[in-house]
């Protein structure tokens, strides 16, 4: 549940025209669309205890939705009302101050990394598997995806260690498909620091108790599922993996790419 103070609730509602049961200029149809961009369906009876108006169910929507999702939220009705001219209160006083409590909202955000968790490829069902990985941390259920996290980890690594040379296949398990990645990037020369290097090998062994998560302590079975603070833990340690080796990839292209071109203008004199 987000912690809004009243103070700030207060703030937002004289923003966003709540006072007669109304949100900004929504009609029920445009309310529920909204939501959806943000993978919230505003319509569901959760949302509908304190009653099924718009700044009813805006106001258990704020009680019940974790701090990022209320930011994220927030922020998209600011912008929505500013572009549309329909805010109850137009101060730009008044803007700021809600502007600066969807940034702290939005500060509260378990996976650090969140961002980095987006498919490196274009095929569909690896788009498909980072939404799904995506939409439970912003619901705040990780312990609900790491089966989904498992598979995404698999595609992305796979697709990485191509332009390595590195053989695939679906009898390499996870973490030896790592260590031969890992072993590339140090032969390469693309690690700069050998506790950069330690800390990716470490990884290796971790990737290969993530195995054990996925198949005994995850949705992939009919088994109990990690509980929520381990399975943060493992989000936010693939999490940041990711982002280092999606920034390192790019790093390496961008050399490649530098050294082909001064290849080819060193053939053409």
């Amino acid at each position: 549940m987000s912690d809004l103070t009243a103070f700030e609730s207060r703030k937002l509602e004289k923003l966003l025209g709540m006072g007669d049961g109304y949100v900004l200029n929504f009609s029920d149809r445009t309310y529920s669309d909204f939501f959806i961009d943000y993978r919230v369906e505003i319509d569901a009876a959760e949302y509908r205890t304190g009653g099924g108006s718009k700044a009813k169910r805006m106001r258990t929507f704020w009680a019940i939705a974790p701090n990022h999702t209320v930011g994220r939220v927030l922020e998209g009705l600011i912008s929505y009302g500013i572009e549309e001219q329909c805010l109850g209160d137009s101060n730009p006083e008044l803007i700021d101050a809600c502007r600066r409590i969807a940034q702290r909202l939005l500060a509260d955000q378990p996976v650090a990394e969140l961002d980095a968790l987006t498919a490196n490829s274009d095929e569909r069902d690896f788009e498909v598997v980072a939404e799904h990985v995506r939409e439970a941390i912003e619901k705040n259920q990780p312990e609900g995806a790491l089966d989904r996290l498992h598979t995404f980890v698999i595609k992305f690594i796979r697709i990485a260690c191509e332009p390595h040379g590195i053989e695939v296949n679906r009898d390499k398990a996870l973490h030896s498909i790592f260590g031969e990645y890992v072993k590339a990037l140090r032969e390469g020369g693309h690690l700069e620091s050998q506790m950069a290097e330690r800390i990716l090998k470490s990884s290796i062994s971790v990737l290969e108790s993530f195995n054990d998560v996925r198949n005994n302590k995850s949705l992939a079975h009919d088994n109990p599922i990690l509980n929520y603070e381990e399975s943060l833990l493992i989000f936010n340690h693939v999490a940041a993996s990711i982002r280092f080796i999606k920034s390192l990839e790019t790093k390496i292209r961008a050399k490649a790419a530098a050294k082909a071109k001064t290849q080819k203008w060193d053939d053409m004199f």
